[in-house]
């Protein structure tokens, strides 16, 4: 009975044992085994252990390269060059005492310098640890096929070469600088210890010590190399252009070449005057010349004589070849070198109102802003306080044979918007576990009322044919809890009227939670007791978390820059978000630099491609990456990085890739760049005589700038009515408009942008002329003035503008809401305008035909005006060729 019990009790010290261990390991590698559970969920465990194993990798190798110049030097300093001398009697103690120090060092230097020279290895390394993927992306990154216009070189050089470059300069020049120091120790130490006639250092040493200098020198020269490709960001000539101008080329770079010039024959001196003595006096001229060449370049005096005397007086003639490379290289960069100009056609007087032109583009003006409409669909659509509609997103969808564009909005679960009883574990991580369905509303309204819904209610019903199978919501742009699904308690899917339906999770998403061990990680990962002592879970369940889309991409892909505006698309098999990402640089040489305002943070950049759409299942949280720009350098390299991350836009189901619309966040940056650069003359450009601005009216009790709205219009395309990107420009310092600026967001179109110009001669009113032309209009304030008297505020929407057969008009809804608590926006009114006239109806059409009616009196056409009827069949948009037609269902 001995030995089975012997046996027994190994068997459990060593299950014990077994179990400590992993319990140790499991709270010092918590995160890490969190983080690779979570990747594995997603797919993309090989890419968790690519990130992981590159940056050691990286470290590994600079490493071995800082150990291998320190340990060779220093083994070559301490055994090739040694050499072992008798005692002599006539030593004084001194030297006697160097020269045992010396005879130890020499039996035993190995122990002192290897780990030296390790220890300053991963010193020296870990800048290029913190800067790998850097590294990385230096080692992989293809050309460009675009050269700079100064040395010629490929613009992927500046991209991902030159910081690096940056980088190894300072490293090198450190680690040579410890390397000569160590070695003239060692040297002096053994030239201390050898008899007493022999005054210098042996030959090796000379020859050894002249070699790091060198390299030094070649080192300090590589500097000037690297400072030469600097003045490409000058930023000297600002505001009237970006990069080297005619100082920075004909005496700046000059110097630069000289002091290089000059550095590498001090070097070359310096080593044959310790070598052989000889020199001292073309040492010191050469010395004195580098630092003469140096000072001539920083001194302030050199440069302004050449402005006040060469510049100035000719100021556009020589500069004029650097004004134009600048303008080149910023429309490159920001994408902007195939923007298409065009001449808008002004035409003045009544419309045709009943050609299908006029009625598509008139009648499919977005009327309802996002802000207004978010407070209707909070009022009559959250119906449950635990839902929440945080922002009402913009797209187009083929609703009955039409192609329409809409507003939507997912409604998402609010935790924190239970009441505080129901504050409980139980419901935050298995009862309210998910979100449920959209509310969407057409963007345009021709009557006054009630607006129509196209999907609304809870389960969702729509009368547009709008259905989908998964409408349950895990995963969206709310800061919720993790949870835990399917669970024993049950979900609760959704409540109508006195019931409430339970669901059980059936997704993919989040990580299994089925064996203790997994349990007691997410315990310690969470801080959450719960997690652990919960008897609710079963063998299906899994924990859901990072369900924050853009938390959850930008932990998945730091190094790309994600739109703040992420998008939700309704489909067949259920809800999608779908989210813009960039890739970017601040070292596209001789581009301006722009500030990219992000949702609570800005970049400055000047490079910026829209490469990749992510789209993230709103109920499984699967992520995929699809590349939408091959010819993006950036993007390329990181996809030879990562092999099997991205996939080709072709690869994107149909149903979400009609929804791909052109973002915002970018044509807002190409439009404030090409408000300026759109001059390509570079006289034009140098007196700034055609500078371009967003448009700023008086708006809801503060100044506000109209940036670019979607619209559906046929600007791009006169034979086809698409969804587009839009944008009005005004001059600098006028308020009437210059330019229309439009990026197609449909088929072969997408991407493609189109700027309108109008006559410099010709006014053209701008939303603050229009804003104020309404403020003047007696009819129009003093109905403003009843409404606000009578318990109601009224509102003035967004203006919006529709180009359509050569008129120019304002649209602009008119909404009234009660000044109560529960306040529900209706619209009331229509204000449409062209030039100085402008009139407000009940009625879209009304107030068409009342506007044609006040043309036509003040222009005193004998005709009659033209009524627009209601047609007998709605006119169509069609939607765009390539793209798939859905069946209803958008």
């Amino acid at each position: 009975m001995r030995k089975p019990a012997k046996a027994i009790l190994i068997l459990l010290s060593a299950l014990l044992a077994t179990a400590l261990i992993g319990l140790a390991l499991g709270y010092f590698f918590n995160r890490f085994i969190v983080d690779l559970w979570w990747f594995k969920s997603l797919g993309y465990e090989p890419y968790f252990w690519s990130r992981l194993i590159y940056r050691y990798l990286v470290f590994g190798l600079a490493a071995a390269l800082f150990f291998a110049i320190f340990f060779l030097n220093f083994w070559i300093g301490a055994k090739y060059l040694g050499a072992r001398h008798p005692l002599l009697k006539e030593e004084g103690p001194k030297r006697r005492a160097y020269r045992r120090i010396y005879d130890k060092f020499q039996q035993r230097s190995l122990l002192f310098y290897l780990p030296l020279t390790l220890g300053l290895a991963i010193l020296l390394s870990l800048p290029l640890y913190a800067h790998w993927e850097s590294a990385l992306l230096y080692l992989t990154a293809p050309s460009a096929g675009i050269s700079d216009p100064v040395y010629g070189k490929d613009v992927s050089y500046y991209l991902f070469s030159l910081p690096i470059y940056l980088l190894l300069f300072r490293e090198l020049l450190l680690s040579f600088g410890i390397v000569l120091l160590g070695l003239l120790a060692l040297y002096w130490l053994e030239m201390r210890a050898l008899p007493k006639p022999t005054h210098r250092w042996r030959r090796g040493a000379r020859i050894h010590l002249g070699l790091i200098v060198f390299l030094t020198f070649l080192t300090g020269a590589w500097y000037f190399a690297l400072q030469a490709d600097l003045l490409l960001y000058t930023d000297k000539h600002l505001p009237v252009f970006f990069g080297p101008g005619y100082l920075e080329m004909t005496v700046t770079l000059p110097l630069i070449v000289a002091s290089m010039a000059m550095l590498l024959i001090v070097g070359v001196v310096f080593i044959y005057f310790v070598n052989t003595g000889k020199g001292a006096k073309t040492l010191l001229v050469s010395i004195l010349a580098l630092f003469a060449i140096i000072g001539i370049r920083h001194l302030p005096a050199t440069t302004d004589l050449m402005q006040e005397f060469v510049v100035t007086p000719n100021e556009i003639a020589v500069q004029k070849p650097y004004i134009a490379h600048n303008i080149e290289a910023t429309l490159d960069a920001y994408g902007l070198q195939d923007v298409e100009r065009r001449e808008y056609p002004i035409r003045e007087g009544s419309w045709d109102l009943t050609t299908p032109e006029v009625q598509i583009g008139l009648r499919n003006a977005p009327i309802w802003d996002e802000k207004t409409l978010l407070k209707v669909y909070r009022e009559l659509q959250e119906i449950r306080t635990y839902y929440r509609f945080d922002s009402v997103d913009v797209d187009r969808y083929s609703l009955r044979d039409d192609y329409m564009q809409v507003f939507l909005t997912p409604r998402e679960i609010d935790l924190d918007r239970l009441p505080s009883s129901a504050q409980t574990w139980v419901n935050r991580w298995l009862k309210y576990t998910h979100g449920f369905g959209i509310a969407m509303t057409p963007a345009a309204q021709e009557r006054s009322g009630p607006m129509t819904w196209i999907v609304k209610d809870i389960p969702p019903t729509s009368d547009y044919g709008l259905q989908t199978s998964q409408p349950a919501i895990y995963y969206g742009m709310r800061q919720n809890t993790p949870v835990i699904a399917p669970n024993d308690s049950r979900e609760i899917d959704y409540a109508t009227g006195n019931d409430v339906k339970l669901s059980d999770y059936q997704g993919s998403g989040g990580v299994p939670v089925d064996t203790l061990f997994r349990k007691m990680m997410f315990a310690l990962y969470f801080q959450e007791k719960n997690i652990l002592y919960t008897t609710q879970t079963n063998a299906d369940s899994r924990l859901l978390f990072r369900r924050n889309v853009v938390e959850r991409i930008s932990h998945l892909t730091p190094f790309l820059m994600l739109d703040p505006d992420p998008y939700a698309v309704i489909t067949p098999s259920g809800i999608y978000w779908i989210q813009d990402a960039y890739t970017y640089s601040s070292r596209y040489p001789y581009a301006a630099p722009h500030e990219v305002q992000l949702e609570h943070s800005s970049r400055r950049v000047n490079y910026i491609r829209n490469s990749v759409k992510i789209v993230v299942d709103a109920y499984n949280g699967s992520v995929d990456y699809y590349v939408t720009d091959r010819d993006d350098p950036i993007v390329s390299a990181y996809a030879r990085i990562y092999p099997g991350l991205f996939e080709p836009f072709d690869a994107m189901p149909n149903a979400l890739k009609r929804h791909v619309r052109y973002p915002k966040t970018l044509f807002d940056v190409q439009a404030d760049v090409y408000a300026t650069y759109h001059q390509t003359d570079p006289g034009t450009f140098y007196k700034q005589e055609d500078l371009w601005v967003l448009p700023q009216v008086h708006w809801r009790n503060r100044v506000e700038t109209i940036d670019s709205y979607y619209l559906t219009l046929n600007l791009i395309d006169p034979e086809r009515f698409e969804y587009n990107l839009f944008v009005p420009m005004n001059p600098k310092d006028k308020r009437n408009l210059r330019a229309l600026m439009v990026a197609g967001c449909d088929g072969d179109n997408y991407g493609r942008i189109v700027t309108y110009d109008f006559p410099k001669g010709k006014l053209v009113y701008g939303p603050a002329q229009f804003d104020a032309v309404v403020k003047q209009d007696p009819d129009i304030t003093q109905q403003f003035t009843l409404w606000n008297q009578e318990g109601s505020r009224a509102i003035r929407g967004r203006i919006i503008i529709v180009p359509v057969n050569g008129v120019i008009s304002y649209i602009q809804g008119v909404f009234l809401e009660a000044t109560t608590t529960a306040s529900i926006p209706e619209l009331a009114r229509f204000i449409v305008s062209q030039g100085e006239l402008a009139v407000m109806k009940d009625s879209l059409p009304e107030s068409l035909n009342g506007l044609n009616e006040r043309i036509e009196q003040v222009t005193n056409r004998p005709e009659p005006t033209q009524k627009l009827a209601p047609p007998t069949s709605s006119p169509r948009v069609t939607p765009p060729e390539r793209l798939p037609q859905p069946t209803g269902d958008g």
